[in-house]
């Protein structure tokens, strides 16, 4: 597929026409920061709102609600003849589409797929409405604190997987030969998310998703930042602890579980990085 990249003054057909196109039949990952800002906009809990509506641990939005007419089921929090229940809430990913983000070395890149605007086929309408540079698009629909919050989240994700390394190569794991450790993380790059899920079990995938940081917290770098500190916290308690190589295996599997399981609601490639932070190690003299 082509990628058509973007520059902030680009002038496209990017109006939202509110016909709902766009809630029909796509995939919407979700961070931590986007499940409890969609529950604060939903007055629920951030586990209630999980439980409910997402699918995949809470990394991404169940599109289960009634088809469209070409077939497409609807986002969940989608009403016909209305629109998105939870716009004000809504994830980085609505506020973009049909535009997609990437971040390479700490630049930011705007894009869309293929050679001509996605829009102009499944919402022909956009044509009769005023245009916008991408830059005001991207004002008009809020996205600078979405965005914030996603590039921390990448930065906390490297945080995790940084962790994962140190139980492997600053202990005596790595040392003693262990092959295990690193030849588990490139599997768990590539099995199902719902073994990756189990792998890592309730009590941590409750602490990586659906923090207990209370609903109130408006700034999402705040946000992520006493995230951070809540998992920092609960791996001293539960993870420093360890001083057998079982126990430092054990606990660089689920540090780098955790990391891959947010990558995913990141809307990042979990297989890709598996296979870069398995060579890092290798690099590093680890096995496996």
């Amino acid at each position: 597929m082509q990628i058509t990249k973007l520059s902030l003054d680009d002038v496209l057909p990017l109006t939202c026409s509110r016909a709902g196109v766009c809630c029909h039949g796509n995939v919407v990952m979700l961070n931590p920061w986007e499940v409890s800002a969609l529950a604060k906009e939903k007055k629920m809990t951030p586990s209630a709102f999980r439980d409910l509506y997402c699918e995949l641990g809470g990394a991404q939005l169940k599109f289960d609600g009634k088809p469209a007419a070409n077939g497409k089921k609807a986002c969940n929090q989608y009403i016909e003849n209305f629109g998105c229940s939870v716009h004000s809430g809504r994830p980085l990913a609505c506020r973009l589409y049909p535009i997609g983000r990437q971040v390479q070395n700490d630049t930011v890149h705007y894009m869309h797929q293929g050679a001509t605007f996605p829009c102009l086929t499944g919402c022909a309408e956009v044509l009769d409405l005023p245009k916008l540079t991408v830059g005001d698009y991207l004002q008009g629909q809020a996205t600078e604190k979405f965005e914030n919050a996603q590039d921390a989240y990448l930065e906390l994700m490297q945080n995790i997987a940084d962790m994962a390394f140190e139980f492997l190569l600053d202990t005596d794991l790595a040392a003693s030969g262990d092959k295990k450790t690193v030849a588990l993380w490139r599997k768990m790059g590539k099995e199902n998310p719902h073994q990756l899920i189990k792998r890592i079990g309730n009590e941590w995938l409750d602490a990586l998703v659906v923090p207990p940081l209370g609903m109130e917290i408006e700034d999402p770098l705040d946000f992520v930042a006493k995230h951070s500190l809540f998992l920092q916290e609960k791996i001293q308690e539960k993870l420093a602890i360890a001083a057998s190589l079982n126990a430092f295996h054990e606990a660089s599997v689920l540090l780098m579980a955790l990391a891959l399981q947010l990558a995913r609601g990141l809307g990042a490639d979990a297989k890709g990085l598996a296979e870069h932070w398995c060579d890092t190690a290798n690099n590093y003299g680890a096995l496996g």
